[in-house]
Formats: structure tokens, C-alpha cells, sequence
């Protein structure tokens, strides 16, 4: 009788980073595990709460060579590139951000903006590394309403596919290569089998204990699955899950600050244009991050 193969393959747990005042789980890349799918970068933000006098606030700063994906729960962001796009992105809504051949922008939650004076910024921010082919392709900025991701649901979970197909629905945001994230809430005892249609797959496990094919787990913890297969995701208590991973990576990539690339040497042109100035600026801004030294 052939035993059937574990549902998980590898366990990350993700480093704390703080990006001046504010801190992140970071859970991808980390030496054993550079990307999952097309996924090259994940990054859980707060959740953090900003008081009466606090502002958030992430200067401009570049990007090459992919495609940011933000999706928040709670509070917002204000979004600016060098585009022209500013909006404000709202828990259940998607940011698209296309970097191709070079973006600016910036992210920032303002105290004088905020109804009440006080916030808290909770959700998750991904990086999604372009195909080869495009690269270097003109850079485009989309944002999808909550009303435009499908909701998906089953006895006590409910949940929305953010990007690719699950559980019977497909989300309209189109990406460059094939794509899964799937943003799933469980009640305690509710469980739920895992689709293995992507070739690469992950789950966060942003809160609340679970257990998968019956092995428990803790919150905040990656779990790279092995393909193939459909484990049973079983909520100990309330929980929420990302599913997260798609197309396995054409080719390798290089990572270094906010570039992403193919190429060693289009990194480093990248890091001499941004030092240069000669990244196209956002309009009505003129603060900056600096290239790191």
C-alpha cells in the first residue's frame, strides 16, 4: 500500500523588520525558500495602530522587474506613483502596481487625513516577479474595488479569490503569468480541503491555530505544500488564512532594496538611476528615500 506524501514541505516562520517605526513579518525571500510561485517578496504589515499624531509614511522610492500586489483588513493607504495615480486603497480592495522597466511611488497614512485622528493599519503586501518577457514592459498601475473579487464560501468559512481561480470562482484581476491568492476566514471547527491546481502553493497563516491533515500549527507561519496534493485545513479557533502561489518562476531572480531582476547588471543600472534622479518623479512630491548605501 503506497502512503500518501505530506501535505507540507517546508515551514518558514517570518522575521520581524522594521521599516522606520513600523514592523513587518517578513516571510518571503529567505535562504531556503527565494520564491514561491511567481511570489518573490510577502510581507505582512502590522496589524499597528497610529495614534492622533502619528503619520505613516513610506517616501517615494522605485521599483523594477515586477508587480506589487497590496490588499489590506483594516485602516488604508494613500497611494501615489509616477504615473499619476493617487487613491486611497480600503480593506477588501487590490492595488496593482505594474514596475516593468521603472515606477516610482509612494504610501502614506496621514494623521490630518484620517476621520477620526487614529488608525490601524492591518494586510499584506506581495511582490509578484514579472516573466522574462516582460520585464522590462511599461509600467501600469490598476485598483480593483472590493466588489470585484469573487467571494467564495463553504460550511463556517467564507473568503474572496484575490488573484487566479479556487473554489469555483476566478478573480478578474489579470496578471502576467499564472497567479493564486485566495484570502480565507474560518470559524473554530470549520475546515476546509485546499485545491492543488497551482503547481506551487503556500499558506500564511495570519491568526488563529489550525491544523492540517490533523498536525497543528501556529499563527504566523508559512506553509510551502506539496504538490498534488489536498490537505484539510481545520480551524482549532477563529483563524485566517492567505493562500498564496501560482506558476513555478521562469528563471531565477535577483533581489536587492526595492529591484527585482533577472540580470545582476540591470540591478545595478537601477540603483545608478534612482542615485541619478533619473527615475520619473511622483508629481507633487519632493522627499525621497535614498539608495541605501
Amino acid at each position: 500500500m503506497t502512503s500518501q506524501p505530506q501535505a507540507v514541505e517546508q515551514e518558514i516562520e517570518p522575521r520581524q523588520r522594521d521599516l522606520g517605526g513600523f514592523t513587518v513579518a517578513r516571510v518571503l525571500p529567505v535562504a531556503s525558500r527565494r520564491a514561491l510561485g511567481p511570489f518573490v517578496f510577502l510581507d505582512q504589515m502590522g496589524p499597528a495602530d497610529f495614534g492622533p499624531d502619528q503619520d505613516f509614511e513610506v517616501r517615494a522610492h522605485p521599483h523594477i522587474g515586477l508587480a506589487t500586489v497590496t490588499y489590506l483588513w483594516e485602516g488604508w493607504i494613500r497611494h501615489r506613483d509616477s504615473l499619476g495615480s493617487d487613491l486611497r486603497i480600503e480593506p477588501g480592495a487590490l492595488n496593482l502596481m505594474t514596475a516593468g522597466r521603472g515606477i516610482a511611488h509612494s504610501e502614506r497614512n496621514a494623521a490630518a487625513e484620517r476621520e477620526d485622528g487614529t488608525t490601524r493599519l492591518y494586510g499584506f503586501q506581495v511582490w509578484v516577479a514579472l516573466p522574462l518577457e516582460q520585464e522590462e514592459c511599461e509600467p501600469a498601475f490598476v485598483h480593483h474595488p472590493l466588489e470585484d473579487l469573487p467571494p467564495v464560501a463553504g460550511p463556517g468559512w467564507q473568503g474572496r479569490v484575490v488573484l487566479g481561480s479556487a473554489f469555483g470562482a476566478t478573480s478578474p484581476v489579470r496578471m502576467a503569468s499564472e497567479t493564486l491568492y485566495v484570502d480565507l476566514a474560518l470559524e473554530a471547527g470549520a475546515s476546509v480541503i485546499l485545491p492543488a491546481e497551482a503547481a506551487e502553493r503556500g499558506v500564511y497563516l495570519v491568526e488563529g491555530k489550525v491544523t492540517l491533515d490533523s498536525s497543528p500549527y501556529e499563527p504566523r507561519r508559512l506553509l510551502v505544500l506539496t504538490p498534488g496534493t489536498t490537505p484539510v485545513l481545520q480551524a482549532e479557533e477563529s483563524a485566517r488564512v492567505l493562500m498564496v502561489g501560482g506558476a513555478v518562476l521562469d528563471a531565477p531572480r535577483h533581489l536587492w532594496w526595492n529591484f527585482v531582476s533577472s540580470s545582476q547588471d540591470r540591478i545595478e543600472q537601477a540603483k545608478a538611476d534612482w542615485k541619478s534622479g533619473r527615475f520619473p518623479p511622483v508629481p507633487g512630491e519632493t522627499d525621497f528615500i535614498p539608495l541605501p548605501e
